[in-house]
């Protein structure tokens, strides 16, 4: 039986689509994009010896995966080898379901409702004082709310998670920049804009834990606007990987900051 053929009769005995055996083969290290890997399964192309390789370890894997079920902290049925993926596996996700593996990176870090610690704060103060800001954090987005890990200036605690900056950090893989509030059509009629403490000015970069998963954001912010420099971008990304490394040093495994 050739190496194809043995690929077709694994998923077959397996009954994992062709899609499913791609998920396996990209997170064992396969390079292909999943409609390569779909027309050597159809016998449409050839792959180079090592790319065959791992793709047949992948559909061998599929025979010794349970059926989809349950975890008993969970309510989904995610095969263990999405989850594995961590982050980058998100877009097979529902969005249910990718925000249950963030608030499980989170609660892995063992940092929402702990007190201050000095390793971050010395950060966050290097922060407000690059940026001459008035306000500066470092915030760890949970379920409903925002926790203030640390902060320098007027920082509200335990706010609505819909309600913070850093909401919309966690959703962008670079900096959230917004040199002035009142500009921004998706942010000038936020409460802290619109009324006290009337932030104009929110920089922010967002920060990953376990399995690459965003989980909260270092960011200043001001009451007046002010512009933001190539050297400003530069700075508050290296203020980042600071703060990254004393909240999960494991990221760089994942390569997504």
């Amino acid at each position: 039986m050739t190496e194809r053929a043995l690929i077709n009769d694994a998923m077959r005995r397996s009954g994992l689509s062709t899609a499913e055996v791609w998920i396996q083969y990209f997170a064992l290290g396969g390079s292909l994009s999943q409609l390569e890997v779909e027309a050597y399964v159809e016998g449409r192309i050839d792959l180079p010896p090592l790319e065959r390789e791992i793709l047949a370890e992948a559909a061998q894997e599929g025979l010794c995966l349970d059926p989809p079920r349950a975890d008993p902290r969970r309510d989904d049925a995610t095969p263990s080898f999405i989850r594995a993926l961590g982050a980058a596996g998100a877009v097979f996700l529902e969005a249910e379901a990718a925000e249950r593996g963030r608030l499980d990176a989170l609660e892995q870090l063992h940092l929402l409702d702990t007190p201050a610690e000095e390793r971050f704060d010395a950060i966050v103060r290097r922060a407000a004082d690059r940026f001459g800001c008035e306000i500066a954090t470092l915030a760890l987005i949970a379920q409903h709310r925002q926790f203030i890990k640390s902060a320098v200036g007027g920082a509200h605690q335990d706010l609505d998670r819909t309600q913070v900056f850093c909401n919309a950090t966690i959703r962008s893989t670079g900096a959230l920049v917004l040199t002035d509030t009142l500009e921004d059509e998706r942010f000038r009629s936020h409460p802290f804009v619109a009324g006290a403490p009337h932030i104009r000015f929110y920089a922010g970069y967002p920060l990953r834990g376990p399995g690459g998963w965003l989980v909260g954001t270092i960011c200043v912010m001001s009451l007046s606007s002010r512009p933001f420099t190539e050297s400003d971008h530069r700075d508050l990304e290296a203020l980042a990987q600071e703060m990254q490394h004393e909240v999960y040093p494991g990221w760089k495994a994942w390569n997504l900051l």
